[in-house]
This record gives structure tokens, sequence and C-alpha cells, in this order.
């Protein structure tokens, strides 16, 4: 708990804190941009609202991918690709974890060509570190 006294300011409070209310847009701002892994899978039917697409390459798509979605790599997100979706279908990316900005890749592809779109934060990655079930596709599963 903070002390009244004055303290040397550490590496977190030394830049200051935003007042409330610019706290509260900013992180309301990131909820309408970002989803995690745990409100994917808790989602009734994973998708039931959404579709979600694993941007990765299909070796990897393959390899084992979240129940329910659906492979478009991000570079293939072209409006040829993507016309078969009305304008007022949800996204949400994911890639391979957060050290792959793949997902952004394909957010900024979907949100340029005018869909609505939210990163599902952390990946096939995160989902694995949660322990939901993953999809193997049944050609990769000896391998």
């Amino acid at each position: 708990m903070a002390s009244k006294e004055a303290a040397m300011p550490t590496p977190v409070t030394e830049p200051g804190f935003a007042d409330p209310a610019a706290a509260l847009a900013h992180f309301e701002r990131k909820l309408g941009l970002e989803t995690d892994c745990s409100d994917v899978h808790d989602s009734p039917q994973v998708g039931a609202d959404f579709i979600l697409v694993d941007v990765r390459g299909p070796k990897l798509f393959a390899r084992g991918h979240v129940p329910g979605a659906i492979n478009i790599p991000h570079r293939s997100m072209m409006a040829e690709r993507m016309v078969q979706y009305p304008k007022d279908t949800l996204f949400v990316v994911y890639c391979a974890g957060p050290h792959c900005n793949g997902a952004i890749k394909g957010a900024i592809r979907l949100a340029r060509l005018g869909y609505r779109v939210k990163e599902m934060i952390g990946g096939i990655t995160g989902w694995r570190d949660e322990e939901f079930a993953v999809e193997v596709e049944p050609a990769t599963q000896a391998a």
C-alpha cells in the first residue's frame, strides 16, 4: 500500500499515471480492438457472432488451430478473396502469439477493406497456454 510519506519514485510511478477518465477511455478503446483467448473460448460455439480467422500459413494452421477457426493467411486478405463476406461481418484474427505481428497485419487488411475486426491477443500460443483444445488436421497428426 502506498504511504503518504514522500518516497523515491519507482520506474512504475516516475512517469506518472493517467487521470481516471483518460485511463477509462484508453482501456475501453483497447477492448474494442482486442479480445483474449478466454473470451473467445467462452463465446458460444466459438464464432457464433464472429468469424475466427487464423492468419498463419496453411502448414501452421494444419499443425494446430483454434477449433472453429478458418484459415485465411493475412497476405491473401484481398478484396477478391474477402468479397464472399458481407461488410457487416465481424472478424477476430489471431496468429502465432505475442512474438508475431501477423494478426495485426490481417486486422489492418480487413479494416482497410471496410470490415470490423478484433485481435485475439496471445494467438495460438496463448490458446495453448490456457490449455484449451486445439484442432489438428489429420494428415499432420503423425508428423
